[in-house]
């Protein structure tokens, strides 16, 4: 594949791939490479070798390594400003507008076998099932009032997507918790990693009550016979309270776009300002629709100036531990999203590309740590630094190191033209 970028600093055209969790260590079973150096990436390595590699620290000291907290920060903003909570940035997308006293929680359905979490997304339980519980849910559980206390409470759940909905809790208390994310407890007891903290017993509660409200729904009975795993219990976890960030044209003063399936990303994306863009079969697992995802992208940059392309398949390959999945994965996005993003450069002439994880999730750990990610970025007006294919150790060598993760975008856009 040869492409010649075409400097033209008149009109210019941005674009972001960010492969969630791709970055991750050496493997044995591979010989000492990582998933990333395995795969066969000739797109993002077209990138690194004509033009910049370097790593980015997008968790800041003090913040559990998440998409949240990575995400906010490649997307140009200080989380140290602007995160208020996981579960207010997925309100946002899905529709759910709080108040001030309100707190809003990640509601994952899951799967515990006797006191182990087992499956911290009940098998990927479809959108439709869990919007059968999440009804019997409301219809069980909501409102609450709690006796003695002098105080109307209420909660009320929503319908996300798959596995990932949420809960809002509208009431005096302050829920500033700890709450565990369930995907970093997979094999380990549910009792040792129950929130604590002021309202925690609220929680504690309400996931003790829907275990015996779901437990023997007839979803579940069906999803047993055909040897999936149950959604048999919900799991509180990410709150937080309405957040407020300024927008993304009025920071750096360009329209943006995302196309994504997680509520997450939407989430921030539209409190910026941004369009979000739905394709048809992009579902947040490995089976998502790369190829459309490429086409969408392609598209949307001919009406935006910066479009995001956020793919969680290799996130979710990770926590699943699934090293040939992961590979696969990354080998979709290069094959499927880069190359032909890079394809259209020739047509677009004033592109600048950048591809990178938000954080790493190793596979032997099955969850997120926070090392300084890899990125590579391209095209139109980017010097070429140090020629070398898209890896971890490669990038570390670079000396281009950017400390704090939301200045990477002003990198990203002004700082790495020649």
């Amino acid at each position: 594949m040869i492409i010649q970028f075409v400097y033209n600093i008149s009109i210019m055209k941005y674009c972001i791939i960010i492969p969630d969790g791709m970055a991750d260590y050496p493997q044995e079973r591979l010989g000492g490479r990582t998933p990333l150096e395995a795969a066969k990436t000739p797109g993002m390595d077209f990138i690194a070798e004509n033009g910049q590699i370097g790593v980015v620290q997008t968790i800041p000291d003090g913040f559990t390594p998440g998409s949240d907290i990575a995400n906010l920060s490649l997307l140009g903003y200080d989380p140290n400003k602007y995160f208020t909570g996981r579960a207010p940035l997925e309100a946002v997308n899905i529709g759910v507008k709080l108040g001030k006293d309100d707190w809003a929680f990640r509601c994952n359905f899951v799967t515990v076998n006797d006191d182990i979490m087992a499956d911290f997304s009940a098998g990927h339980i479809s959108t439709k099932e869990a919007d059968t519980l999440i009804s019997l849910l409301n219809e069980k559980l909501s409102p609450v009032c709690r006796a003695g206390t002098g105080r109307n409470e209420s909660i009320k759940f929503y319908t996300g997507t798959s596995y990932r909905h949420l809960m809002v809790y509208h009431g005096s208390l302050k829920m500033d918790m700890k709450c565990m994310p369930p995907h970093d407890i997979v094999g380990q007891s549910i009792k040792e990693n129950l929130p604590r903290g002021n309202g925690s017993e609220m929680l504690i509660e309400l996931m003790a009550r829907s275990q015996a409200i779901l437990d023997g729904h007839e979803i579940n009975k069906v999803r047993i016979d055909l040897k999936e795993n149950p959604a048999n219990m919900i799991w509180l976890w990410g709150q937080g309270q309405k957040p407020s960030m300024p927008g993304f044209r009025q920071r750096y003063g360009i329209s943006g776009a995302v196309i994504t399936a997680v509520d997450l990303v939407k989430g921030i994306a539209r409190l910026i300002g941004w369009d979000v863009i739905n394709v048809p079969g992009a579902t947040g697992y490995l089976d998502t629709d790369y190829a459309a995802k490429g086409k969408y992208a392609i598209e949307a940059l001919k009406n935006h100036d910066l479009v995001v392309v956020h793919v969680e398949a290799t996130d979710e390959a990770s926590h699943e531990g699934n090293l040939q999945e992961k590979i696969f994965a990354i080998q979709n996005i290069d094959e499927k999203i880069i190359s032909p993003i890079l394809e259209a450069g020739k047509d677009l002439k004033n592109l600048r590309i950048m591809v990178l994880p938000d954080h790493y999730t190793p596979i032997e750990k099955k969850t997120h740590s926070r090392e300084p990610v890899p990125f590579a970025i391209g095209g139109d007006g980017v010097e070429e630094g140090l020629g070398l294919p898209f890896t971890e150790a490669n990038a570390q060598r670079s000396k281009l190191f950017i400390e704090h993760g939301h200045e990477l975008m002003e990198y990203f856009l002004r700082k790495c033209a020649r």
